[in-house]
């Protein structure tokens, strides 16, 4: 950590509303523009509010609402307030969130109107002591209305850059979800370095349709926005004819491969349509490296693919100005250290090897909540989090991710990586998507297994085998291949692997 910390991401918006107060900041789908002035007495408003409600700083407010404006502009009253953000997927059910809302253990919690009896009752059970309510559009709910009756002005509370800003739930694929505590110098330093390698700026509008519960569309669109004084066309979820419509209006957009794969699909997605566009970013997902083409064909535009997680934020990222390799996520960020370990001794492999990506930087997280022996077993001795994605550095220092550690899949002894049999199958005419895994095999330990989507309905799965004869080596063909209408994903666009694994888990039983 420099020894001069960056500004907090309030103290960002602070500037901006003082510098720039009449500047757009939200501009929803019907043209409706809230400037950052406008934002900011909004913002004051909700933190008098929840300080009304008893929080103090410290205090985790928790968020299980639909995306609005007055939902993406809690995130900033509860900086103004001091306390610790959790947002949770609104799809949880009140069952998911009773282990979310015990673990982090709320002085408030913010949920849909809709949501209001059950909510109660799991609030009363779990001691947490106040409740407020917000509809789908953000303007209805004891939220909406008790923030009206609340000051447009209040200070903010001082914040420690390497206090908690936020506490953000893994998805637990592999055991409960584990909390990731984000400092303030975490998020306001990986906001101000994507400033700086994209090139963001106050002039910049940006097409905003990811959910904000996640990292992706809250720290890294929201927070870059906030940090460049620039402004967001704002849509409550992605719909592939409301983003043609409005890209036009737009400069950049954020989205994950779906919705790349979507405006394909699109008639009116045209190059004329992209022609006012200077730089379209992908993540959360591996976009596939047909996508990628597929997409410069059409527009001109080559996707800047990056790569980060939850408990790091963004790590590397393909150039602004330089080559987009497709299928990679491009070189570490300044001030990111990032290496490639044997997973099982710890010690750096030769460039061109596979192992587990490791990084050290401001931009990651000090620890899991109340986690410590977790904690611990993530960080090595000498502070490089290991971050269970296995990947390899090529001979001009770009990074390739090839798979999770826990997707790995070993067959007879020898080690396979999905991507590299995905990337083979998207390769086949008629295959739309693909996700490989492993599957419990007498003979093998287990078996690769090729789960597709297809748009053509006469492919098969001998045609399938046929097509990679020449492609893999025997080993890493997929002794099943199976159809399905659609891969099971979560909510930023993640095949689920696990849940696939589950299904077909007993393929190859006697």
């Amino acid at each position: 950590m420099a020894d001069t910390a960056p500004p907090d991401m309030f103290s960002l918006f602070l500037q901006t509303c003082r510098e720039t107060p009449d500047a757009p900041f939200l501009i929803a789908a019907d043209g409706t523009v809230t400037p950052y002035a406008g934002a900011q007495a909004r913002v004051a408003q909700i933190a008098n509010l929840f300080r009304a409600h008893g929080v103090k700083p410290g205090d985790r407010v928790a968020v299980h609402v639909e995306k609005s404006q007055t939902a993406l502009l809690t995130w900033l009253a509860a900086l103004q307030a001091g306390a610790v953000y959790l947002p949770l997927n609104p799809a949880y059910t009140t069952g998911e969130l009773r282990y979310f809302l015990g673990d982090a253990a709320p002085a408030l919690v913010v949920c849909r109107t809709a949501d209001a009896a059950p909510m109660q009752v799991l609030c009363h059970e779990l001691g947490v002591p106040a409740l407020l309510t917000l509809d789908p559009a953000g303007t209805g709910g004891t939220l909406a209305e008790g923030m009206a009756q609340q000051p447009a002005h209040g200070d903010a509370a001082p914040a420690d850059p390497e206090g908690l800003a936020a506490i953000l739930y893994t998805s637990g694929t592999t055991g409960r979800s584990k909390g990731a505590m984000l400092s303030h110098s975490n998020l306001s330093s990986n906001a101000l370095t994507l400033r700086s390698i994209w090139r963001f700026t106050a002039h910049d509008r940006l097409l905003h349709a990811l959910p904000i519960f996640h990292t992706h569309g809250l720290f890294v669109a929201t927070n870059l926005v906030i940090a460049s004084g620039a402004a967001m066309l704002f849509l409550p979820r992605f719909d592939a004819g409301e983003a043609v419509r409005l890209m036009p209006q737009a400069s950049v957009m954020m989205g994950v491969p779906t919705f790349y794969s979507r405006l394909l699909d699109h008639p009116g997605f045209t190059r004329e349509c992209a022609a006012g566009m200077r730089l379209f970013i992908s993540g959360s997902a591996p976009l596939s490296a047909e996508t990628h083409k597929a997409f410069r064909a059409r527009t001109g535009h080559a996707i800047l693919e990056r790569y980060g997680m939850t408990e790091t934020n963004m790590n590397t990222s393909n150039p602004h100005d330089g080559e987009r390799l497709p299928g990679s996520v491009g070189h570490p960020l300044p001030g990111v250290a990032l290496r490639i370990a044997d997973p099982e001794s710890a010690k750096p492999l030769p460039q061109g090897e596979i192992g587990v990506i490791e990084v050290r930087g401001p931009n990651v997280f000090s620890g899991y909540w109340q986690m410590p022996e977790k904690t611990a077993q993530e960080f090595r001795a000498d502070g490089f989090f290991i971050t269970g994605d296995m990947g390899f550095i090529d001979d001009r220092g770009y990074v390739h991710i090839v798979g999770r550690a826990r997707d790995l899949i070993i067959a007879g002894g020898l080690n396979i990586y999905p991507a590299e049999v995905e990337a083979a199958l998207d390769e086949i005419p008629g295959v739309a998507e693909s996700a490989v895994i492993g599957v419990p095999h007498p003979d093998l330990g287990e078996a690769v297994v090729a789960v597709l989507r297809a748009d053509d309905p006469a492919l098969d799965e001998a045609a399938v085998i046929a097509a990679l004869a020449d492609r893999l080596a025997r080993f890493k063909q997929p002794r099943a291949v199976l159809f399905v209408p659609e891969l099971p994903r979560n909510a930023m666009g993640k095949v689920q692997k696990a849940a696939l694994r589950s299904a077909h888990a007993a393929l190859f039983a006697a």
